[in-house]
């Protein structure tokens, strides 16, 4: 049988997802019924806590339960992961060097631009 775990993070990645794309907070049923997966409940919930409790979302009252809602943005999170992984490498400009290296040119472009600007 196949291992169909997910890879570390991916589930807070994907409940974070579904919050961004939301107009509103979200309950951890109506997160669920967004996933689409054959997650429990208190997986989905589990999950929701954690986001709380490492301030990725904030939680407000609805009824006798709590509504989710993102506290970074989608281009906040994927920058603060990109900066956790370039952390834990013990040479970071090869690090840098393969990133770099696996952008299309017009993201080189882009890239070029923001530390143009950065220096201003």
């Amino acid at each position: 049988m196949a291992n169909s775990r997910r890879p570390m993070g991916a589930l807070e990645a994907e409940v974070l997802d579904v919050l961004w794309r939301a107009d509103g907070p979200l309950t951890p049923a109506e997160v669920l019924a967004q996933l689409g997966d054959d997650l429990a409940y208190t997986t989905v919930m589990t999950t929701l806590t954690r986001l709380w409790q490492k301030e990725l979302a904030e939680r407000v009252k609805a009824g006798r339960a709590y509504a989710y809602r993102p506290t970074v943005t989608e281009a906040q999170f994927a920058a603060s992961r990109m900066q956790v992984e370039l952390s834990k490498s013990s040479d970071r400009l090869a690090t840098m060097s393969q990133f770099v290296g696996g952008l299309d040119a017009a993201d080189v472009q882009r890239l070029l631009e923001l530390l143009e600007q950065s220096d201003q």
